[in-house]
């Protein structure tokens, strides 16, 4: 008879917990749904500027970022991608990525601000750079994730792979 009873409560329980994470969710949005103090190297997060991505090393040039400045990117899908170095998690048939140059001036720790948590890679030549630092992006800014990496001058090509959705927020900036 205590078990029956241990069942019963437990379901009892489950729409009061349900609504609760409900309301908690609710209350998140609302609360993100204010403007968010970004730090001053990412204020142009908020006004992107739209690019498609590259879908191999010939469209490079027409898909050039520049640093500081947030991009809205226009992803390909995963299986018409010739990535230069394959990456480590590349994505399935469904996923989106791409790639995209970059030019730095100033060697550096330069981070890649996405907002999603798709795989990326920044390359030198043809060879990935090992990254630095993983952190999350300030709480309600849309920046799910952020990547350092160690970069020299000149050009680099930053590689987008298994992400959900085809387009995606990001952006590159030099550390302080």
């Amino acid at each position: 008879m205590p078990r029956k009873f241990l069942i019963a409560l437990a379901f009892a329980a489950t729409p009061l917990h349900a609504q609760t994470m409900d309301q908690m969710d609710h209350a998140h949005a609302a609360q993100c749904a204010q403007s968010v103090a970004l730090p001053p190297e990412l204020k142009g997060w908020t006004q992107p500027v739209s690019i498609d991505a590259a879908s191999n090393a010939k469209g490079l040039a027409a898909a050039e970022i520049s640093i500081g400045q947030a991009a809205r990117a226009n992803l390909q899908n995963t299986p018409e991608i010739s990535y230069i170095a394959r990456p480590e998690k590349p994505g399935g048939s469904v996923s989106h990525g791409g790639l995209f140059r970059f030019t730095v001036k100033e060697a550096g720790t330069y981070r890649v601000a996405l907002g999603s948590g798709a795989w990326i890679d920044v390359l030198e030549g043809k060879s990935a750079i090992q990254s630095t630092a993983h952190v999350h992006g300030p709480e309600c800014s849309g920046i799910r994730k952020m990547v350092d990496f160690p970069l020299k001058p000149g050009r680099h090509v930053l590689q987008i792979a298994a992400n959900g959705d085809a387009t995606l927020p990001l952006m590159i900036i030099r550390v302080p």
